[in-house]
């Protein structure tokens, strides 16, 4: 089980995806929707690793994913563009495509853990 930092912006999707989350043995250490409160939680919360939405309304979450960088939690992009708008510096990190099924989270996040898939 995993400690898990949320950030999305739209309510429903981050909804669905800490029911997700939590259906997958996790638990969501926080969520936040803009890039204020988003980097404010990078910065201290208590987590192993953190989801975001590459774009939080008009503003790029490039910010949270450095904050994160920094601190050394692993992080994935979620995102409905696919790769596009990636900032280079963060090429080669994991892509949730959204929408995505549960077993590509699970996926995800096990290797984000470095443990593998637990969905066989």
């Amino acid at each position: 089980m995993a400690a898990v930092l949320l950030i999305e912006d739209e309510t429903l999707i981050r909804m669905m995806i800490a029911d997700m989350l939590v259906e997958l043995g996790h638990e969501v250490a926080g969520e936040a929707s803009d890039l204020g409160s988003g980097l404010a939680m990078a910065m201290s919360a208590e987590c192993d690793a953190a989801i975001l939405d590459l774009q939080l309304g008009r503003d790029s979450s490039e910010a949270i994913a450095e904050a994160l960088q920094l601190r050394g939690i692993p992080f994935v992009f979620a995102s409905g563009y696919g790769a596009d708008g990636i900032p280079e510096q963060f090429n080669g990190r994991p892509l949730l495509q959204k929408p995505f099924p549960l077993d590509a989270l699970d996926h995800c996040m096990g290797t984000l853990l470095g443990q593998g898939s637990n969905a066989d």
